[in-house]
């Protein structure tokens, strides 16, 4: 007669009768006994997920938002605060009752568009927020988006990643998040009647109307071209939260250009407001893309505008210890994992932020300049092990720098 420790705790069979029998403190459990569970579990999740995870959802308050923004974006505070009641209003809007007649309010969804220099945090707010929410997220960048029927990808390959990040489950995917990046690439290429299509332009922004509107698209479940014999997943994007974002570079001369119309005229109320000229981008309207070269379509459907301002020195430097999974932070993790202490110079930051402002890369490129000045300790000192601390000093930065290729890196 075998043994009770050689016998599965669940089902009672015989160790022979098993493939695997994984011991635990005072029982064991058989290879099928676990399948089993694994479906016990995966139905549970999917009961669970079938209003797409949101009806155990704890919406925060817009400042509750902003207080967690707060722990991974430094500065920006104005962007923050418009986001976070967007983002507000959007889960309030679809966690409300179905409308059930006429005399119900219907509330219609709000997207966002964020207008902003390159490395100034756009990317990072719509993933922060998601990361909070707990919803399903994807970045899509517009691009690689033609016109149907051209080279590129099709308009519904975004709702595909989207898909794919929500593991295929409809309903989560459906109240999900999409971050359009690179919006300003689609632009309308010239306002003067050409002969030929603009595929990658007006094109993409037609095809975009239907998603950031609210419609029932045939998406193809693996992305790709849409073919007719290929099976399609129906994806309802009424209640998918877009944000948009995007450097929009030149949009300035369109701002200034408004600016200067408007202060013409007979109207002289007080004294005019005096303009920041070194940050135009605080003064950004919908009328300002439409005149960039976005359809007035796609302007009505993207109705939050709000922009980033550009980092000035201060902020970089918050921005590399501040954050919770600030840049410093980091790296100071990844020594750890081999025993290495690692500590940086005040000095060090200061050049750090130094160079970023110097070639204007943002707070993306802090990370470049990092990586340049600690590239040979992580190559060597994995290796010693008696070191166990690592001082960067300014001199140690600025010789490391000085063999890195971005010290050719030249600002036109």
């Amino acid at each position: 007669m075998a043994k009770s420790e050689d016998r599965c705790s669940f089902c009672g069979r015989d160790k022979s009768d098993t493939n695997i029998l994984v011991a635990g403190l005072n029982a064991h459990i058989c290879d099928y006994c676990i399948a089993q569970a694994q479906e016990i579990l995966n139905e549970e999740i999917k009961s669970r997920d079938e209003d797409g995870g949101l009806g155990s959802l704890e919406l925060l308050k817009p400042f509750e938002i902003k207080k967690y923004l707060d722990q991974y974006v430094i500065g920006q505070e104005e962007a923050k605060k418009v986001l976070s009641v967007a983002v507000y209003n959007h889960y309030k809007r679809i966690m409300q009752p179905p409308v059930r007649d006429d005399s119900d309010v219907e509330i219609e969804k709000s997207n966002i568009v964020i207008v902003g220099e390159t490395g100034t945090g756009k990317t990072l707010m719509a993933r922060t927020i998601a990361r909070m929410l707990r919803v399903p997220f994807c970045i899509a960048d517009a691009t690689v988006l033609t016109e149907a029927g051209y080279v590129g990808e099709d308009v519904e390959s975004i709702l595909s990643r989207l898909l794919q990040v929500a593991d295929y489950n409809v309903a989560a995917a459906e109240k999900g998040i999409i971050f359009i990046d690179e919006l300003d690439k689609i632009s309308r290429k010239s306002d003067n009647p050409s002969i030929t299509r603009d595929v990658s332009g007006e094109g993409v922004q037609q095809a975009l109307l239907k998603l950031l509107e609210g419609a029932l698209v045939n998406v193809p479940p693996q992305g790709g071209r849409k073919h007719p014999e290929q099976k399609m997943i129906q994806i309802d994007t009424k209640n998918i939260l877009f944000i948009a974002g995007g450097a929009f570079h030149g949009i300035e001369k369109h701002i200034g250009s408004r600016l200067q119309t408007n202060m013409i005229g007979y109207s002289t109320k007080g004294k005019k407001e005096e303009i920041d000229k070194e940050n135009m981008l605080q003064y950004i309207t919908p009328a300002d893309l439409k005149s960039f070269g976005l359809i007035p379509e796609i302007v009505g459907r993207l109705p939050v505008v709000t922009h980033l301002h550009p980092l000035e020195e201060d902020i970089l430097k918050r921005i590399l210890t501040e954050p919770k999974n600030s840049l410093i932070k980091q790296f100071t993790k990844l020594f750890e994992l081999d025993d290495i202490k690692l500590t940086f110079d005040d000095k060090v930051l200061d050049f750090i932020v130094e160079k970023s402002v110097e070639f204007k890369l943002g707070a993306r490129g802090l990370r470049s300049i990092v990586e340049a000045i600690l590239t040979d300790a992580m190559y060597e000192l994995p290796s010693q092990k008696d070191k166990k601390e690592l001082k960067i000093t300014l001199k140690y930065a600025e010789k490391q720098f000085s063999k890195s290729r971005l010290i050719n890196l030249k600002v036109a």
